[in-house]
């Protein structure tokens, strides 16, 4: 069917989602804006936002789709879910740790998850870790895990050394 798109993340704000795509974008240096849609004046009544204004902006960051929608104040981000990032080395760890945690929540780190100066979760995992964590009954990957929970931002080298024992 053409113009159907695969499942694409809406992520809600208040009336930041220009700026918060603008910010996504500096951080992702794979992104493309794909269009924006503004309000006008049919619905001014329910929506309440002046004619004119951002309603929604489709982009991507590093080829996956998003769309960010300006809907007001009625609902926030909140832990229960959040964009991974899997990064192939521990230097492309420490960008996206960096860059997406600048002005976010520092309480909200824990185990590579951090909350950005939106209120969004995203999860920041060295690829090479999986491996070291697939396995609930090894006592490696049990040691690996242990090392986990007591990270903020995941250092791949030290989880390669708890596993390795």
């Amino acid at each position: 069917m053409p113009g159907v798109r695969p499942i694409t993340p809406c992520l809600w704000f208040a009336d930041q989602a220009e700026e918060a795509v603008d910010f996504y974008r500096s951080v992702f240096k794979d992104s493309r804006l794909l269009q924006i849609v503004r309000y006008g004046e049919a619905g001014h009544e329910i929506h309440g936002m002046p004619a004119g204004s951002v309603m929604t902006i489709d982009f991507e960051l590093n080829g996956v789709p998003f769309t960010a929608l300006n809907g007001g104040p009625a609902f926030t981000f909140n832990e229960s879910i959040s964009l991974q990032v899997f990064c192939a080395s521990q230097e492309e760890t420490d960008y996206y740790w960096e860059r997406l945690g600048e002005g976010g929540d520092p309480a909200a780190q824990q185990c590579g998850w951090l909350k950005d100066k939106y209120g969004l979760s995203w999860q920041i995992v060295p690829e090479a870790i999986l491996p070291w964590l697939e396995d609930p009954n090894d006592e490696r990957s049990q040691r690996a895990m242990t090392a986990m929970l007591q990270m903020k931002k995941l250092d791949a080298e030290a989880l390669r050394r708890a596993y390795e024992g």
